[in-house]
């Protein structure tokens, strides 16, 4: 029967677990913002459990530990919407719609997520319920060990979320062994069971960190995230592309006012798909958690910038943001995942928030001699059919070279120099093939609109990555700038490695004006410097390879594991496998060793049999331990023959006795004869012995 005080230990040791399993979500939520309402209701089930000790309030055990939970749990992660603690009728909303929905609202953000009821309610509820169902395990179950499936199945949730990696994963999984193991060795009294739980410890620890640190693995192929994205079936609006000789015919209509780092390029909607009629913008938007880090494709060290934004009469759903957008304060929205526009689904008065974004840090120099990115994603995507004439066009205009920056504004250089910016009053607007052949090949002249459309399309046609922006452009250098719709307009963005997507200007109005700033707007205009002090570029000789150079070791998406990792791995996988198997014979003897009377006679025999089949005595299921001693005549020395002949007779003497016939003395006789045959078979030489340890005889 189980000590009051391994009661205690084994209920503190479960409620450990859950709050760990519940913690291994922090890639989701991060480890500050999970670790009170997780601890604390798991904290408020194990010591309700504590109080429930008395015979009468056991049967009522399990609920009392589920509200305990539960009102932790709207103390802890509801608190906002209750009054002075106490739940309202806005605490049962708020709970009915994380139970409801906060699961997917995870699935359809981006990580870290917010920290908010509607979010992240369900993780610290599974916590509870873990943590109550291994409490009641412990307490009901046969096997203590059984306690530990609550808090494993929602560790097993935890990873389908995300697969934790690095150092986390050793630290959480080293954690959870930890305590699995205080579960499991604390009815080890002996010595050996405590080595074997540690010894078991220690190879699981090993072997998290070769795997999970050591040795590199790619990205999972799928994620449960794949498949959540936030639907947008009911949103219908205009694209800002179609409205930007709209907004041109009315310059003085204020939009918004920003307060902070105004100036540069303030986009509204990315475009990269091209039919050859209309430009769309991305589609597969998310709910935009706590922050967002600068994509993949930026390399180069990041500023962090932040500016008050006050919409004034600017139509939803779109928000004026950054190229990187970190995090939003103020409002909760939408961001495509690829493009990192920002969106607010629903119609809403004027709004206020505050905007922090990632600006690239890069010189002049170093942006002018940088090569395209021709991975970065949607930079290549179709244009449609190519009229005749627009392919050729573009190969004179951006030259015969491999694709650069340099390349991007020698293009940029060409539609300066030969088309003319024109007011949205006197040239059609329009973006399909038809008004941008007509744009390129007739009169050479447009708005921004055709300016922006026909570089992307022209870039793409000579390999450059390009996409087309919608928003404004501020070039003022104040703390205060009201935007207006004189500010509109439409610009492409070139990919460039390690630095992202850079905005251009291929109209001369923006750009030039103003270099005194310090953001990737100026840094631009200042690198066109540098390319306009150069010679131009050598062209490569006729029939050489112009595919770009071979990108670095980082970027390619197979592995490549150094020699030293394989030569390391096999004796790591030698040293493990042959410590798992020490480590299970010591447990399998000391399980043996606890039994008493008949039974421990018997398991004296099962020890002596598998060590003589170890050393090569040959054996059968129908052979008595007589028959076994004169098998082993053949192996072993006759003292050792004569140990088992004596534990032959203890054997039948178990087997015919009856229970109380049989004595303690009886059992400490046999295992004494056990070790008896164990000296002598050690006489038989290192390579017997080493031949008996990692044979496959005398395992099960």
């Amino acid at each position: 029967m189980t000590s009051p005080g391994a009661s205690l230990a084994a209920t503190a040791v479960v409620g450990a677990l859950a709050a760990v399993a519940g913690l291994s979500f922090a890639p989701v939520f991060g480890a500050v913002a999970l670790a009170i309402p997780v601890g604390v209701p798991v904290s408020a089930v194990v010591l309700a459990a504590l109080g429930c000790r008395r015979p009468a309030l056991q049967p009522w055990r399990p609920l009392v530990t589920f509200v305990s939970g539960v009102l932790a749990v709207v103390e802890t992660t509801l608190w906002e919407t209750t009054a002075n603690g106490l739940p309202t009728g806005e605490t049962a909303a708020a709970f009915q719609r994380g139970v409801a929905t906060s699961w997917q609202q995870v699935l359809q953000s981006t990580w870290p997520a917010r920290a908010e009821p509607d979010t992240m309610l369900f993780v610290p509820l599974l916590a509870v319920f873990a943590a109550v169902l291994g409490v009641e395990l412990v307490h009901r179950a046969r096997f203590t060990l059984v306690a530990v499936v609550p808090s494993l199945l929602l560790l097993v949730v935890a990873q389908v979320y995300v697969a934790a990696s690095g150092w986390f994963a050793v630290t959480v999984g080293a954690g959870y062994l930890a305590l699995v193991g205080a579960l499991f060795g604390r009815r080890r009294t002996s010595g050996g069971g405590r080595l074997a739980v540690a010894g078991v410890g220690l190879v699981g620890v090993a072997t998290m960190v070769v795997v999970t640190v050591a040795v590199p693995v790619p990205s999972a192929r799928y994620s449960l995230r794949d498949d959540h994205s936030v639907p947008l079936v009911d949103l219908t609006v205009a694209s800002p592309l179609d409205r930007l000789s709209a907004r041109l015919a009315e310059p003085d209509t204020p939009l918004f006012r920003l307060r902070g780092d105004v100036a540069g390029h303030w986009p509204l909607v990315v475009l990269d798909t091209f039919d050859g009629v209309t430009w769309q913008p991305g589609t597969r938007y998310r709910r935009l958690g706590s922050e967002l880090p600068p994509g993949p494709e930026v390399r180069v060290p990041v500023r962090e910038r932040t500016t008050r934004v006050e919409l004034l009469d600017l139509e939803p759903p779109w928000l004026p943001g950054r190229t990187w957008p970190s995090r939003v304060d103020g409002v909760a929205p939408l961001v495509e995942e690829r493009h990192r526009s920002l969106l607010v689904p629903e119609e809403r008065s004027p709004l206020t928030y505050t905007l922090t974004w990632w600006d690239p840090e890069v010189t002049a120099r170093a942006l002018a001699d940088a090569p395209v990115d021709a991975d970065a994603p949607g930079g290549l995507a179709a244009i449609g059919s190519v009229p005749p004439g627009v392919a050729e066009l573009a190969e004179r205009a951006a030259g015969e070279g491999r694709p650069t920056f340099r390349t991007a504004v020698r293009l940029e250089q060409y539609l300066r120099e030969h088309y003319t910016i024109a007011p949205a009053t006197e040239v059609a607007s329009g973006h399909s093939w038809p008004h941008l052949e007509r744009f390129l090949l007739t009169e050479r002249r447009g708005t921004s609109e055709q300016f922006a459309a026909a570089y992307v399309a022209l870039a793409r046609a000579r390999g450059i990555p390009a996409r087309l922006v919608v928003g404004f452009t501020v070039e003022e250098h104040t703390d205060d700038y009201t935007v207006r719709n004189a500010d509109a307009e439409a610009w492409p963005e070139v990919a460039v490695e390690g630095v992202g997507w850079v905005p251009l200007d291929p109209t001369g109005v923006v750009s030039g004006r103003d270099s005194r700033g310090d953001g990737l707007t100026a840094v631009t205009d200042r690198a066109r410097g540098v390319l306009d002090e150069r010679d131009p570029a050598p062209e490569p000789p006729e029939g050489e390879d112009e595919s770009p150079p071979a990108r670095a070791a980082e970027d390619d998406p197979s592995i490549h594991l150094p020699l030293w990792l394989f030569a390391a791995i096999l004796p790591l996988a030698v040293v493990s496998w042959c410590g798992a198997v020490v480590v299970g014979r010591m447990v399998r003897t000391q399980r043996r060793r606890r039994r008493t009377g008949a039974a421990g006679v018997l398991a004296a025999w099962a020890e002596a049999h598998d060590r003589l089949r170890a050393h090569g005595v040959v054996t059968s299921p129908a052979m008595t331990p007589r028959e076994v001693a004169v098998a082993a005549a053949d192996v072993v020395d006759q003292d050792t023959v004569a140990a088992v002949r004596a534990l032959a007779s203890e054997v039948d003497l178990a087997a015919w006795s009856g229970p109380t016939a049989l004595r303690a003395a009886d059992r400490d006789r046999a295992w004494a004869a056990v070790g008896t045959i164990r000296r002598g078979l050690a006489r038989r030489g290192w390579r017997a012995r080493l031949c008996a340890m990692f044979g496959h005889r005398g395992r099960r």
